[in-house]
Order: structure tokens, then sequence, then C-alpha cells
């Protein structure tokens, strides 16, 4: 499942940050959490609406965010 089945933006939602499956927990909550030492079973255990597949979607979000940050500044 690629992480755009999980991730959505809606403008009038946190303030148009990207979320998970519609819910007000954004991708940035979920990477800080981990930032912090947290484990997905912690994260999970704190959050039950969540899964691993939105943590791992998280990530894959960052990652594509990034990929695609350094290939413009690159490209420039």
């Amino acid at each position: 499942m690629s992480y755009r089945d999980i991730i959505t933006i809606e403008p009038d939602k946190r303030g148009g940050r990207p979320c998970i499956r519609r819910m007000r927990i954004t991708v940035y909550d979920v990477l800080g959490w981990l930032a912090t030492g947290m484990s997905a079973a912690e994260i999970i255990d704190d959050f039950p609406e969540l899964t691993e597949t939105d943590i791992k979607a998280c990530l894959e979000f960052a990652a594509d965010r990034d990929h695609r940050l350094v290939a413009s500044v690159s490209a420039a």
C-alpha cells in the first residue's frame, strides 16, 4: 500500500498539514514521537486508532518529501 492511500491533506484541518486517514493526527506528530524515542508499539498503545501501517506511511511520506526536496535543489 502506498502512503498516498493513507496520508490526507485537508486545507481546513490542522492548518493543511498532512494527516493520517482524515484524523487530526499529523505525520509530523508521529515523526516527532518516533524522534523522541517512542517505538511504534508505544505510539499505538497511546493512540489505538493508529496502525503500524499508518506509522510506516508517515516514514514513507517523509522520505518521499526529502527525496523530492533534494532532487529539486540539485536541479537548480
